[in-house]
């Protein structure tokens, strides 16, 4: 990590991000501090995913610049840049495993593209990664199209896991569960967090999650982040989008249960 960044793993400076005329983030702020999880949160078409993306570099900022480990990323070449890539993992929504290879493949996907190892190591790696995500011996063995939603996730994780990332990134990990899973995930996430010193970068809808496991939150709206803070900051602002989502039905069931 470069000197001057504080606490800060990623430093998002007057971000703008478009697709066509359509101006879906402007002059957008965020620091993301070493060792949180921090959500991200927001009405539809806010750009939550879509500033996941861009930070990780699937989309390329329209103005601004992302710092990530002290590091301007979008300027470096290319060898480089993947270097640092291998510091984070990402779960995206659903999994988004190869439909053609078994669980404990997927997980090998990271290894066979940035690292030279024999299979014997592979195989022992995959399986510890797997179960650190919770799933069991015989999930390594089977096909995205045998496992439920939420194990497909689970494997989505071990895959993210698989290089002992410094950042976790996850989209919507909860989406789909029902409340036992995916407070079941949430716990997982809480817990891998604390042993292995993550920050976890949380684009998510879920008020139960926000509760659970976050240690601040970032609003979207009007095209930038308007509060970062705890949910009682959330809960003492008077912000219309913000006072009705942590004050609405589910709000209050969410609080209820935490």
């Amino acid at each position: 990590m470069s000197a001057g960044t504080g606490d800060n793993i990623i430093e998002v400076e007057g971000l703008g991000t478009r697709f066509g005329d359509n101006v879906i983030h402007e002059n957008l702020d965020l620091q993301v501090k070493r060792g949180e999880v921090i959500g991200i949160v927001g009405g539809s078409g806010t750009g939550k995913s879509v500033l996941l993306r861009t930070i990780l570099g699937l989309k390329k900022p329209d103005q601004g610049r992302i710092r990530v480990f002290g590091e301007y990323l979008q300027d470096m070449p290319e060898a480089e840049r993947r270097a640092y890539e291998r510091r984070w993992g990402v779960l995206f929504q659903d999994g988004a495993l190869f439909s053609a290879l078994t669980v404990a493949q997927n997980v090998q996907v990271p290894y066979r593209e940035h690292l030279h190892m024999e299979a014997d190591l592979m195989d022992e790696l995959a399986a510890a990664k797997i179960r650190m995500s919770g799933l069991p011996a015989n999930a390594c063995s089977l096909y995205p199209s045998e496992l439920s939603g939420g194990m497909r996730k689970r494997a989505g994780l071990a895959r993210a896991l698989a290089l002992d990332p410094e950042i976790l990134f996850l989209d919507e990990p909860t989406a789909g569960l029902d409340p036992i899973g995916a407070a079941a995930f949430d716990e997982l996430i809480g817990d891998l967090k604390r042993t292995l010193g993550l920050t976890v970068f949380m684009v998510t809808h879920d008020l139960d999650s926000l509760y659970a496991i976050c240690d601040r939150i970032a609003v979207l709206a009007e095209r930038q982040v308007i509060l970062v803070g705890t949910v009682e900051d959330m809960l003492v602002s008077d912000h219309p989008w913000i006072h009705e989502y942590f004050h609405g039905p589910r709000a209050r069931a969410a609080l209820k249960e935490s």
